[in-house]
């Protein structure tokens, strides 16, 4: 293998290659369209799709794409090739600027939300400049924005990117009145850890719940799981490292920062972690870390899990994102800094999350809903769904102190007047991390705990950046109009501090105290997705959104209805996939069981012996069978009169409230039946093949 910095990005046309390939002017042009968001001019979009276009066939590409995230939370592309006929029967390889900066997509059989109707197909996509192109099977990929006919948003990327823009705006006015006129810009930075599941793929392949739904549906639990935490941060099992390797060569190649790799907490799960980027290039990057996994799974006979929760009883997969703003001239907003100026000023910032974070806890649960993520959340490692910030126990006290008018009793004692007196230096992980809290402070970036492991970290990077620029948006209008800066700053601290420190809890979020502690304290807990998102379409949030342009209440609706639908259909596919294994595998093989175990019984008897344990065994096997059968007619039933609507809220509920207790029911009789059934009559793998196989 070549040396990582030979190999680094050589699949991505990036700004190194621009730098070398462009004409001086074209490429100070096109920074600009990328640096300042200015309109890129034609002309100078023809001279960059032609040396895009050189280079891609110089690296073997045939065809381009214009790559796409729309709103099932995959990706998205069709492929075009180069060729363009010329007289004489021959053609050339062309690749125009208009191909380049727009193309146009059927967008008929894409979620969409009833922002368009289903006999209007078209749907345009339009290059995204600040996401390098690169290229990947032999296809030129160019990082687009989709949209309707009608210019709503059909995607992930559209909203982020306006996100993005509103919190640049609103936090530049605040770094300006600190004086700090050299940031122009602010641009929101994300990390994100991604879990998942590795599993053989012979073994996958004989478990229908997995191949239809992505994580089991039955499953008894093995004798050993997690508790003697032998597999975290243990020793990389050779085949798990073939696999790690290869896919880091991958994600190198395409300019994905892939940092740490190790094994995570239940058996066969492990994490890779990426240096953060800038956030619409880092789920960018996300979506292509978690499509390479899949691919590179496969060339090792194994596959990838991306499901929340593939396997009851053990760790579920989550994504880590971890957040933070930097200005452009690389000041990172969250670094709590020495000098009062930068005291003051992280202390506005820090409070502007913890304003947002309170007042759209709502918006948070939302951005992270869905059917996976609700068997995952609240159990086993995983964040609850009940919303709230760890400090961390020294910067809790400091903002006490500011609250109480008092002295900060730490390390140094000073007067906490803010921007007269120096913060007490503030080193990072002065207190240990706290993995049940949903949002955590962690030295100078905050880490949002609660994403799934399959879903796109655009929804809540949209939701994280736009509410901290409502909170800045304000902050700015007071401090814009005051006589008094200083004393207005202090003032607006330390009044937002005390209207909002109920969001903040340094404690074990999975105690039934804090459930209790959290109700008193007037915070949410939305359970499921049904329940959370629900609130994409409140006032209060349709008026965010759409007071920084960054979604308009159609398109909220469009999202809230893709969701819930998308949840309604994945519960349903769930039940249909356990009758069918039900009927097909677990009964015939059961009653085979009971059918041999009576002939042995009666064999027995004839020869003059009597087991009772045989007889008792039999009774078990019996009753537990027949109990399947009426639980799995039950299930059929319930699927059966599940009503007849377009409201895809009304289908979610009673896939919510009817289905799922009944494929809970039908599972408990599935397992139990497991534990009493000979393993060799057993129909398909059970957890400790899966989860140990490739130990």
């Amino acid at each position: 293998m070549a040396g990582v910095e030979e190999l680094f990005a050589v699949n991505v046309f990036n700004d190194a290659v621009m730098r070398q390939r462009l004409p001086k002017e074209t490429y100070k042009a096109l920074h600009k369209t990328i640096d300042e968001g200015r309109r890129l001019d034609a002309e100078v979009a023809s001279v960059v799709a032609n040396a895009m276009k050189d280079w891609a066939l110089e690296h073997g590409a045939t065809h381009y794409t214009h790559w796409f995230q729309p709103l099932n939370s995959v990706t998205a592309e069709k492929h075009d090739a180069f060729i363009t006929p010329v007289p004489g029967g021959s053609v050339i390889q062309e690749f125009s600027g208009k191909e380049l900066v727009r193309g146009e997509a059927d967008a008929s059989s894409l979620p969409n939300g009833g922002l368009r109707s289903t006999f209007e197909a078209r749907g345009y996509t339009a290059w995204d400049p600040t996401s390098y192109a690169f290229i990947k099977d032999h296809i030129l990929c160019i990082p687009t924005a989709y949209c309707s006919y009608g210019g709503e948003a059909l995607d992930k990327k559209t909203p982020l990117l306006r996100s993005m823009e509103a919190l640049n705006r609103q936090a530049v006015r605040i770094l300006h009145l600190f004086g700090r006129m050299d940031a122009t810009r602010v641009i929101p930075t994300v990390g994100p850890e991604q879990e998942y599941f590795l599993v053989d793929k012979e073994l996958f392949d004989r478990r229908s719940d997995l191949i239809f739904a992505g994580r089991t549906l039955f499953g008894a639990k093995p004798p050993k799981g997690q508790e003697l935490g032998d597999h975290f941060f243990g020793t990389i099992q050779a085949r798990v490292q073939a696999f790690m390797s290869d896919l880091n060569e991958e994600l190198w190649k395409l300019g994905v920062l892939a940092k740490t790799e190790h094994n995570e907490t239940a058996p066969a799960q492990h994490e890779m972690a990426p240096i953060y980027a800038v956030a619409n290039v880092a789920c960018d990057h996300n979506q292509l870390t978690m499509e390479m996994m899949k691919k590179v799974a496969l060339r090792h006979n194994l596959v990838c899990l991306l499901a929340e929760k593939p396997f009851e009883g053990v760790n579920g997969s989550g994504k880590h994102n971890n957040w933070s703003m930097f200005t452009n001239t690389g000041y990172n907003l969250l670094e709590p800094g020495d000098s009062p100026h930068e005291s003051a000023q992280f202390l506005l910032f820090l409070t502007s999350v913890i304003k947002a974070v309170d007042e759209y806890q709502d918006l948070l649960r939302a951005s992270v809903a869905s059917a996976g993520n609700d068997h995952r959340l609240g159990g086993c490692e995983a964040p609850p769904p009940i919303v709230s910030i760890f400090l961390g126990d020294e910067l809790t006290e400091i903002l006490e102190a500011l609250e109480a008018g008092a002295i900060y009793s730490g390390r140094e004692k000073t007067d906490m007047t803010v921007g007269v007196h120096a913060l007490p230096k503030f080193p990072r992980d002065t207190t240990d991390r706290n993995r049940t809290s949903p949002f955590a402070f962690t030295g100078n970036k905050f880490e949002f705990r609660s994403l799934g492991s399959s879903a796109s970290v655009s929804d809540a990077n949209v939701v994280l950046n736009t509410i901290v620029a409502e909170s800045l948006r304000q902050f700015a209008d007071e401090l814009e109009q005051a006589e008094d800066f200083r004393g207005t700053l202090h003032e607006l601290i330390v009044r937002n501090i005390h209207e909002h420190k109920r969001i903040i809890f340094n404690g074990n979020n999975y105690s039934d105290e804090w459930v209790k502690e959290a109700g008193r304290r007037g915070l949410l807990s939305l359970a499921s997705t049904v329940d959370a998102l629900p609130c994409y379409t409140a006032e209060k949030n349709i008026r965010l959104f759409e007071t920084h342009k960054v979604l308009s209440e159609s398109e909220l609706r469009s999202r809230q209805d893709i969701g819930l639908d998308s949840y309604a259909k994945m519960i349903n596919i769930e039940a249909e996939t356990m009758l069918m294994m039900g009927r097909r595998q677990i009964l015939p093989a059961v009653l085979g069981y009971i059918g041999s175990l009576s002939s042995a019984c009666v064999s027995l008897r004839n020869a003059g012996a009597s087991l009772a344990c045989g007889s008792s065994l039999l009774s078990d096997l019996c009753q537990e069978t027949d109990r399947l059968k009426a639980r799995m007619d039950d299930l059929a039933n319930i699927l059966a009169a599940k009503p007849d609507t377009e409201s895809a809220a009304a289908s979610a509920v009673y896939m919510h409230d009817q289905v799922l207790p009944a494929m809970a029911a039908v599972r408990a009789s599935a397992d139990h039946l497991e534990c009493i059934t000979d393993r060799s009559c057993w129909p398909f793998p059970t957890y400790d093949e899966l989860l140990f196989s490739i130990q």
